[in-house]
């Protein structure tokens, strides 16, 4: 088994390279499917080890390091993407390190920590190679935002029999270096809900002429409202976000058409697809007491949520503790945003770790897709231990 001190130590030289990514990500800011600068620094990092590596339309990666000994393949996953929000320049206490040089895109996730983290343990695992066994895969992942890189990337990793995966995010509602790598659920599935209620246009003046589809919409959100909460599952949640309604262009015009979007959140995919059904037939419903019908313009599928495997996250837990600080590892409750790491954990069993980095003190804290979040640095290094860590632990007997 690889020893703890080495890790750490090989972590610490290895630091100020992982700050210096960071920064140099997160200058570099590109949102889905338009990480070419990002890719390419990526690719001068790994061609500086030596490492292969395997280009995946669009623009993920997977790095391979192989012991030349058998033993298990783990493959470790750090997404690249930025988000469409201009950058405050401030975060909740003044003046943030490092800024995005494209106006109106940011890591307001945190996306550059979880890329600058992995290419810290992938300088770390390369130099314990000889004392490991087996693969290592290090796997960047465009698009996480839209899901637009998930089904290509796994669709790669079927040649390489991958046994467990790893991916780790940061969390602005946890506290500084704290790390949860509990069993179970961790983010939620996620549904995007859309409908057009179709009328028939007509005068502002004669509304008994025309059906206005404004007020079968406004009509169903009532009637949802009601619906969810008194037939979802007792004990179970599913969340319901309609964030948008879109009707009409004049005040003395009634539309022939109102559409409303928005998505459904929950830790129980079956629940989930219990929502959806509800929704439809709520739609339709109340549409035809409107004279109106209701259309359903997308497909509404219920996603699976985050869910750790039991055994792994057991053996991360004992890993982490081991080689951590003593109250470094706890307990969080699930997070009710979602994540395209949970096809990774359908596909392998594996962990989905939360790292903390609130410290409001010092601006750490804001909410994740907010123009104020920034970025904890002090975390760097507690990611990159517990990553290495966890790869030592099947890896290194």
């Amino acid at each position: 088994m690889v020893q703890n001190e080495k890790i750490i130590a090989l972590v610490d030289k290895y630091n100020d390279y992982i700050i210096n990514c960071r920064r140099k990500v997160h200058a570099l800011a590109e949102p889905c499917r338009e990480e070419f600068q990002t890719k390419a620094f990526l690719i001068s990092e790994i061609e500086k080890l030596g490492l292969p590596y395997e280009e995946v339309p669009t623009n993920s990666l997977i790095v391979k390091l192989d012991t030349g000994r058998p033993g298990k393949t783990v493959a470790l996953r750090a997404d690249i993407d930025a988000l469409p929000v201009k950058e405050n320049p401030e975060n909740l206490a003044g003046p943030r390190v490092c800024h995005s040089e494209h106006d109106g895109f940011c890591h307001a996730c945190g996306h550059d920590g979880h890329t600058s983290m992995l290419l810290g343990a992938m300088q770390v695992l390369t130099e314990l190679k000889d004392e490991l066994n087996g693969i290592v895969l290090f796997c960047f992942e465009e698009g996480e935002e839209q899901g637009t890189g998930i089904d290509a990337l796994l669709a790669a990793l079927k040649k390489y029999n991958v046994d467990l995966c790893w991916g780790m995010h940061v969390y602005a509602d946890l506290e500084e270096g704290k790390i949860s790598v509990d069993a179970g659920p961790r983010m939620a599935g996620a549904a995007g809900t859309y409908v057009d209620f179709i009328g028939r246009g007509g005068h502002g003046s004669r509304p008994d002429m025309a059906a206005n589809p404004l007020f079968a919409a406004a009509a169903f959100l009532m009637n949802l409202e009601t619906a969810m909460a008194q037939q979802i599952t007792a004990g179970q949640t599913v969340t319901q976000g309609i964030t948008m309604c879109h009707c009409g262009e004049a005040a003395n015009v009634i539309a022939p058409k109102c559409s409303l979007g928005g998505t459904f959140r929950f830790f129980d995919a079956e629940e989930g697809q219990k929502a959806i059904e509800r929704f439809k037939l709520v739609a339709e419903s109340t549409a035809a007491m409107y004279g109106c019908k209701a259309e359903f313009p997308r497909p509404m599928v219920a996603g699976f949520p985050v869910i750790n495997d039991k055994e792994c996250s057991a053996v991360a837990t004992k890993a982490l503790n081991d080689i951590l600080p003593e109250g470094t590892v706890v307990e969080c409750e699930p997070w009710y945003a979602s994540e395209s790491f949970r096809k990774w954990l359908v596909a392998y069993p594996g962990v989905f770790a939360f790292l903390g980095l609130k410290n409001e003190k010092e601006g750490f804290g804001a909410l994740h897709h907010n123009e104020k979040f920034d970025f904890n640095e002090k975390i760097l290094r507690t990611g990159a231990i517990a990553t290495v860590r966890y790869v030592a632990e099947w890896l290194g007997q």
